[in-house]
This record gives structure tokens, sequence and C-alpha cells, in this order.
């Protein structure tokens, strides 16, 4: 799985991209299913908060997008994995091998 991890009005520190490391930990379990999956972490512009909009590329040409508006980033990151998660999950369970 390649992960890309870009900022816009944000620069991902090596904190923030050690902090999403270790929750996409739970999605190792899809490694040959996903192919790609970007994130890209948006520092609003008026008032304060973040949103995040993860993309998911799977190996059949299916491509699933995830996004979460929080206030507080590493929150947000958390939240937005379990949706990775849940939506892996889901996506993984229609596929049928032969």
């Amino acid at each position: 799985m390649n992960l890309t991890v870009r900022g816009i009005r944000y620069n991902p520190s090596d904190e923030t991209r050690a902090f999403l490391d270790k929750k996409l930990e739970k999605i190792h379990f899809a490694d040959e299913y996903l192919q790609d999956l970007d994130i890209v972490i948006t520092r609003e512009t008026e008032g304060q908060g973040y949103h995040l909009d993860a993309k998911l590329h799977f190996t059949w040409g299916t491509i699933k997008m995830v996004s979460y508006d929080c206030y507080e980033l590493f929150e947000g990151i958390e939240l937005i994995s379990d949706k990775i998660e849940a939506t892996v999950r889901k996506e993984k369970g229609k596929i049928k091998e032969h």
C-alpha cells in the first residue's frame, strides 16, 4: 500500500505522520487489497479546525472517499482512521475470492 500525506495551509510534522502511521496499523490486514491511500489535511482559513480527506484506491479499481471535520488534529486522525478501517472492511466484504 502506498501512503501519501499532504497538507493544504498546513505542513504535516513528523509527529503527525508517526501518529497517523500508528493509527493506520489497523488496516494492515488489507495491504493486498488497498493499492493507494491519499490523505489530505486542510487547515481551515476561517476560525479554527481541520478538514481531513482520505481517498482509497482498491486493486479492483474501486475508489472510495472519506472525510472528517474536526477542531483537534489528532482527534480527527483517530476518527478518520476508524472511518477508513470501516470502509476497507465493507469493500473487502463485497469481494468474493475465486
